[in-house]
């Protein structure tokens, strides 16, 4: 039930996110027009704000995963297998998997003070939909600026000419937003960087060994991929890793 209503309030918070100003300002939304032709019959149109509105709801998802912990979480966690050498393993959608519920779990304070602040005062009617939206937007602008280097918003900046911005309130979405995922990927490789350095020494170790034992014919990847297995079950590396991940969004 709680995991019903996490994805509940996620959904209507990138609504709230996606959804135009202009649409915001009308109480209603007109899905269908009916008008009369002169044989006395119907014509049915479908509204311009309803196609833009069902166009914004694909983009929905990428908005989601853009604005919160998941481009870090997945990215490191596909480097740590690629780092291992168990090729598929785990596949792709145990990944995909635990990226998206530990992404909840590490955003669920800023949920909570989206569900707070704009989504129970919106679902009261407390609020209109255009307050809920500037409501809703705090939690994550704290949250992306907390994460983003200072160095990527001036570059964005610059590029969109922006240079004017006295703090971070005058910061625009469409600057920060892709200057956030750029200081996600940046910390997401260089966390990647440091998870290869001691599946890269086992590698290395392995690969004199049979270097000098004259095996040139045999991979390295083969010997070592047991001993990588090894090292990574005595150190709690499962544990180690998602702590550590966690502990990055919010030290």
């Amino acid at each position: 039930m709680i995991k019903r209503k996490i994805l509940f309030y996620l959904i209507l918070t990138g609504f709230l996110l996606v959804i135009p100003f202009p649409l915001l300002a009308d109480p209603g939304v007109t899905a269908l027009m009916v008008s009369s032709n002169d044989q006395g019959g119907q014509t049915y149109t479908v509204t311009i704000q309803v196609l833009v509105l069902m166009t914004l709801l694909t983009l929905l998802p990428a908005m989601l995963f853009t604005m919160t912990s998941f481009t870090r979480v997945m990215i490191v966690l596909a480097l740590l297998r690629q780092a291992m050498g168990t090729a598929q393993t785990p596949n792709n959608q145990i990944l995909l998997g635990l990226s998206l519920f530990l992404t909840i779990f590490i955003m669920l304070p800023v949920f909570e003070r989206v569900n707070e602040q704009a989504v129970q005062p919106y679902l009261s009617e407390k609020l209109n939909a255009k307050q809920a939206l500037e409501k809703a937007s705090i939690p994550f602008r704290t949250f992306m600026l907390r994460q983003t280097r200072e160095s990527d918003l001036l570059v964005f900046a610059r590029l969109s000419g922006q240079q004017q911005l006295q703090s971070s309130d005058d910061v625009p979405f469409s600057l920060l937003l892709p200057a956030f995922v750029t200081s996600e990927l940046k910390t997401a490789f260089q966390i990647g960087f440091l998870i290869f350095l001691p599946f890269l020494v086992i590698d290395l170790v392995v690969a004199s060994v049979l270097m000098s034992m004259g095996m040139m014919m045999l991979s390295p990847l083969i010997i070592s991929l047991p001993f990588k297995l090894m090292l990574f079950v005595l150190a709690d590396g499962w544990t180690l890793i998602i702590e550590m991940l966690a502990a990055s969004f919010y030290i």
